[in-house]
């Protein structure tokens, strides 16, 4: 994933982007603060953690590779926010060991859960990092997205495999070791002590159309952008997005 301001990249950032920008706005006028805290749990490289700072944020990386880090403090550095974003090795399930519990307005969990032995501890320990009503921007790998490419790769077997294995997994090759539904994800944040938001469907189509038709015809990429926005709050689609977006709010 790329910096959700690139065009080419936009296609499978821009509704996330979209709705972590709104929701920092609503923080930054319901605390009175211009720079929150905010916090990205496997932010990797800065994708969204370098958009952020530049919003005037102050940005706490947790990843733990050493090379994303590296590529973060130069890409920081590149933007011009290097006094804003701060990077740190860990993970979320050892979060607290990295950074202070209950001190962030908003805390990023973005291709995090489907990659931890315990999804349920991971979101947990997100919202156990946020201030009261702070912001939890969640992203996981979908389900029925899984699901509806392996059908049409011709993959029927591995397809309906991954309709009834308990992970959302298609078969032992697959490379991401927990999928969710919308509703999995929605339970998960209120058993965490937050209450789910605005559900999103996240590359409801970017994944299916050919790359080239979308580079080469004019006006493509940004009628396919409107169509994702368009799609990306109707419930109908959440169920074949290759990724669910949900925002949540810790309560007070």
């Amino acid at each position: 994933m790329s910096d959700p301001m690139r065009p080419r990249a936009s296609l499978r950032t821009a509704v996330v982007w979209e709705v972590l920008k709104e929701a920092l706005d609503r923080r930054v006028k319901v605390t009175g603060r211009e720079a929150l805290d905010v916090l990205d749990t496997g932010g990797g490289s800065g994708n969204f953690a370098v958009p952020v700072a530049a919003l005037g944020h102050r940005v706490t990386v947790v990843d733990p590779s050493p090379n994303a880090l590296f590529a973060l403090e130069r890409r920081a550095a590149e933007a011009g926010v290097a006094e804003r974003v701060h990077g740190v090795q860990g993970d979320v399930l050892g979060l607290f060991d990295v950074v202070e519990r209950g001190g962030y307005d908003a805390v990023l969990c973005h291709g995090v859960l489907e990659y931890v032995e315990d999804p349920a501890e991971g979101v947990r320990n997100a919202v156990d990092a946020l201030r009261p009503e702070g912001a939890l921007s969640l992203l996981a790998a979908g389900l029925g997205g899984a699901v509806l490419s392996r059908a049409l790769a011709g993959h029927f077997t591995e397809a309906r495999h991954a309709l009834s294995d308990p992970a959302g997994r298609w078969g032992d090759g697959d490379p991401v070791p927990h999928r969710f539904t919308a509703e999995q994800l929605i339970e998960l944040v209120g058993a965490a002590g937050a209450t789910a938001g605005a559900v999103h469907g996240v590359r409801v189509f970017a994944d299916l159309v050919p790359g080239v038709l979308v580079d080469t015809e004019p006006g493509a990429l940004d009628a396919l952008l409107k169509l994702e926005a368009a799609a990306a709050e109707l419930p109908a689609f959440h169920a074949v997005a290759t990724q669910l977006h949900v925002l949540g709010e810790k309560r007070g």
